[in-house]
């Protein structure tokens, strides 16, 4: 699974521990609220590509829909 904007901080680390030191760094609160709510644009991009790295998850390991 790929993480994207329109997850939110809470569940991304319920599954992902370790995505807690990434939305420390970038000071996003742990919350039900997106990801592209909590992030502006400039910021978000970055987000994301750090935390699928951190995961090990890409659109190269994920297919559409699964």
């Amino acid at each position: 699974m790929v993480i994207q904007s329109n997850m939110t901080s809470k569940a991304i680390s319920e599954v992902w521990e370790e995505t807690l030191e990434v939305f420390q760094k970038y000071n996003i609160p742990i919350t039900e609220k997106r990801l592209q709510v909590l992030a502006n644009d400039k910021i978000l991009q970055v987000l994301l590509t750090e935390l699928n790295k951190i995961v090990g998850s890409s659109n190269a390991t994920c297919i559409e829909g699964g």
